[in-house]
């Protein structure tokens, strides 16, 4: 089963330090993205003028440039090698970032790993960068719920995934394609897996008394 680990990083060790100082306040949240390359990033509860002035004084920063200014914040491609460095090292063993935002000089991060193992991995790397890693939370997929579910494992860390990744949001913010891509699986075996998921939840709504609500033929779950 997966492991979603949640740890942070500190500024200080890692990029964008002059920002946190210089715009006191701000928070900083990486655009979802399947790319290796470093993503976009909103800024709110600063003005583009504060904003931009700390990217300035930046020595981590070598560039800015502002995409969308709405009432949600504002989103800026940055270019940071430094930035970059640490998104590498968090990718490098394949493992998914769902969250990362930057607050209060600490970056906060919300990744998913295929096991354990890959976790460890990545941990030990940004160990060995002499980087602080304050892990939070590591929890496996396969005991998320320790509550009644009719859901085996695998749909029930398909139905995660894709609500973690925004396959549910409107627009989608991942394909499926992607989403199996993550996972380790095939578009097909995704698919069904949802489909057999959708059908025991909607079972277990409509008729929650039936311990076969949402397979039919009263045999052994599949994945």
């Amino acid at each position: 089963m997966s492991t979603i680990a949640e740890f942070r990083l500190p500024a200080g060790e890692t990029t964008m330090a002059t920002t946190f100082d210089v715009a006191s306040g701000v928070v900083i949240e990486l655009e979802s993205a399947v790319s290796k390359t470093l993503p976009s990033i909103w800024v709110t509860d600063v003005s583009r003028e504060e904003i931009e002035a700390a990217f300035r004084a930046d020595p981590t920063i070598d560039s800015f440039d502002l995409l969308v200014r709405s009432d949600d914040g504002l989103l800026y491609d940055v270019d940071s090698p430094a930035a970059q460095e640490i998104y590498d090292c968090l990718l490098a063993s394949d493992g998914s970032l769902l969250e990362g935002v930057g607050v209060d000089g600490w970056w906060q991060f919300k990744m998913r790993f295929r096991d354990r193992e890959d976790l460890v991995e990545t941990h030990g790397r940004l160990d060995e960068a002499g980087l602080t890693v304050d892990l939070t939370r590591v929890t496996d997929v396969s005991r998320v719920s320790s509550g009644p579910t009719r859901l085996t494992p695998e749909q029930y860390e398909a139905l995660d995934a894709a609500f973690e990744r925004g396959y549910f949001n409107i627009p989608r913010q991942i394909s499926m394609e992607e989403l199996a891509s993550e996972l380790g699986i095939s578009h097909q075996a995704l698919s069904e897996r949802l489909r057999r998921a959708y059908g025991t939840l909607v079972g277990a709504e409509v008729n929650p008394t039936d311990p076969s609500s949402g397979d039919s033929s009263g045999s052994k779950p599949r994945q």
